[in-house]
């Protein structure tokens, strides 16, 4: 018996849906989100932002989770090398938590936003609500919950293209990964020159 319930554990591992994700050199998909910064509406446009050079996006399931808000702490302590860098940042989520762990309509969810925001961005970038198509599009579809995203974090360099494409539940690796691959755009420019 034992060993048909670890054999059916086994298949269900193997069944279980692997983490995708844009691979390096791929166009990155348009994208346009309303979102916070310190708490005040924002409109983000990729290409927009591209025009200015790299983009950080790194997507995470919801605001006010506990693996998210270490990320996006994170990000904010390191914002000031990304912006040295030339790279513009943005944290973009299909949802957050109310207090009480329930998940935020659409309209609670830009108001929680705006809290999550000011409290750990901490005024230094962005973070936008983004549609279920603009989920899929980056392919990072949460296996378990459709209208969120995993966590992968993406360089997209001035081209469009992904130049980075890192996915890893746990948030600990994503700002390393992410200003290397930007540090490694800015001295590939350089050399060019």
């Amino acid at each position: 018996m034992k060993r048909l319930i670890a054999a059916a554990a086994a298949a269900a591992l193997l069944a279980a849906p692997a983490f995708a994700a844009l691979e390096k050199g791929a166009e990155a998909p348009d994208m346009t989100a309303t979102g916070m910064k310190g708490g005040e509406k924002f409109t983000f446009n990729l290409d927009d932002a591209l025009a200015k050079g790299p983009v950080v996006a790194f997507f995470f399931p919801a605001a006010f989770t506990e693996g998210c808000t270490i990320e996006t702490k994170m990000f904010a302590d390191a914002a000031e090398e990304f912006e040295a860098a030339g790279a513009t940042l943005i944290g973009v989520t299909g949802g957050a938590r109310l207090a009480d762990g329930s998940m935020a309509s659409a309209e609670e969810s830009l108001e929680r936003l705006a809290e999550f925001s000011a409290e750990h961005c901490r005024d230094k970038f962005p973070i936008a609500a983004v549609s279920q198509e603009t989920i899929a599009a980056y392919d990072v579809v949460l296996p378990a919950r459709a209208e969120l995203s995993d966590r992968t974090s993406y360089v997209i360099a001035s081209d469009k293209t992904i130049a980075l494409s890192f996915t890893a539940m746990a948030p600990n690796e994503h700002v390393a990964k992410t200003l290397e691959a930007v540090q490694a755009l800015k001295s590939n420019a350089h050399a060019g020159h």
